[in-house]
């Protein structure tokens, strides 16, 4: 077979050419609204590595489930940073009687007269059970205050309580995982525009999201406070995510590394058949 170059004159190698041949290769380059071979080989090693690690995460969800264990899993992130997007690809393939996705819309009359963390406490595992909160009790350490949706009084209280009541969860039995969806200013400023103009993406463009460009450095401010205070029984885990593929693997790798799962193929985790640039489309 004849060497395939690129524009910038790189020759692919065999086993690039055999992606490229394969059906997965193939397809990707139909779907592609511009074909290119590169991209297409990224797409193809993301694919094959999340698939595995989607395999892997089959295992815990069954350790969980076998063993009436319960887990919590916090994605927080500023607006657009794709953390939704994050959960869907990262659930795909588990079986949804023993998972649920939280994402709770902002609280009525009663659940405002209610102490502030009952109605994500409400919303916690039983037993055997995985829980993904898209956003979660951390509102009130970012979004509430940056946008004025609670008193300084308010949020003061709970940033003096959030650790305390981590502690509570974490001795009541639940693996609490705490991951932080990061993206530039440039990125959430084209993402937005992107969503603005899609036809089906246009409603999730909210008042909030609106004010987010213009609150950057308040969203900065306040979010530095909550890694500095709020990680005395539970760490964050900061994932760099202006490319969205390359941030889903590590979330994943994250997960799996932190939930003591039984029994755990750790190379497949650890080992890296791609390299990071291989899996940012």
């Amino acid at each position: 077979m004849e060497k395939i170059t690129t524009k910038k004159n790189r020759e692919f190698t065999e086993k690039e050419l055999k992606i490229l041949n394969s059906k997965d290769g193939l397809l990707a380059m139909l779907l592609d609204e511009k074909p290119n071979p590169d991209r297409a080989i990224r797409f193809v090693k993301y694919e094959k590595r999340l698939d595995k690690l989607q395999e892997e995460l089959l295992k815990l969800q069954k350790w969980v489930v076998e063993n009436d264990q319960k887990v919590v899993i916090i994605f927080e992130g500023r607006d657009a940073a794709g953390k939704g997007g994050a959960i869907r690809r990262i659930v795909e393939h588990l079986n949804p009687r023993e998972y649920r996705k939280v994402a709770l819309p902002k609280p009525n009359e009663v659940e405002r007269g209610q102490w502030y963390f009952q109605r994500y406490i409400n919303q916690l595992p039983k037993k055997g059970e995985i829980v993904f909160f898209d956003r979660s009790w951390y509102n009130r350490a970012v979004v509430e205050p940056v946008n004025g949706f609670c008193t300084q009084e308010e949020y003061e209280i709970f940033m003096q309580e959030v650790n305390q009541v981590e502690k509570m969860m974490i001795n009541s039995g639940i693996h609490l995982l705490k991951l932080y969806i990061s993206i530039s200013k440039s990125e959430q400023q084209a993402r937005f525009k992107d969503i603005i103009e899609s036809p089906i993406k246009k409603w999730k463009y909210s008042e909030v999201d609106s004010r987010a460009l213009e609150l950057w450095d308040k969203y900065t401010e306040y979010k530095e406070r909550m890694f500095e205070r709020t990680q005395e029984f539970v760490p964050w885990k900061v994932i760099k995510a202006n490319k969205k593929t390359s941030s889903r693997i590590v979330a994943l790798e994250y997960i799996l590394k932190n939930i003591p799962y039984e029994v755990k193929d750790k190379e497949a985790i650890r080992h890296r058949n791609v390299q990071k640039e291989d899996l940012d489309i």
